[in-house]
């Protein structure tokens, strides 16, 4: 069972990690390759706010909404290590905790099917 709070907190902290590290990245990415990541991070954010208050239908919305934003974001993290904007040690970190989120999400996503079939 997935406990909404806790996976709320732990996105949280990992949005104020990740403003911390996009902030560090060069002014000639700053405003564009960060500005998606940062961005994607908070719209992942508000999608599981929205879906801790709803039920349904709309809550299973929002998770998926939220999972294939947090997929896209990955997607740039990986970018921003590979173009050396996240050196191997920010890159692990980040990876680990949208893994660890990811994880979270699903279950939380997989708990809501599995009572929408019970």
């Amino acid at each position: 069972m997935v406990d909404a709070p806790v996976l709320l907190g732990l996105w949280e902290e990992f949005v104020g990690d990740l403003l911390d590290r996009t902030a560090r990245f060069p002014k000639g990415v700053r405003f564009t390759f960060a500005t998606r990541m940062e961005n994607l991070a908070l719209d992942v954010l508000e999608e599981l706010v929205e879906a801790r208050y709803a039920s349904g239908r709309s809550k299973q919305e929002a998770l998926r909404r939220a999972d294939a934003r947090l997929g896209r974001l990955r997607v740039l993290v990986r970018l921003a290590h590979a173009r050396r904007l996240l050196p191997a040690s920010g890159y692990e970190h980040v990876s680990r905790s949208l893994d660890e989120c990811g994880r979270m999400l699903g279950g939380w996503r997989q708990q809501g099917v599995d009572h929408a079939h019970s």
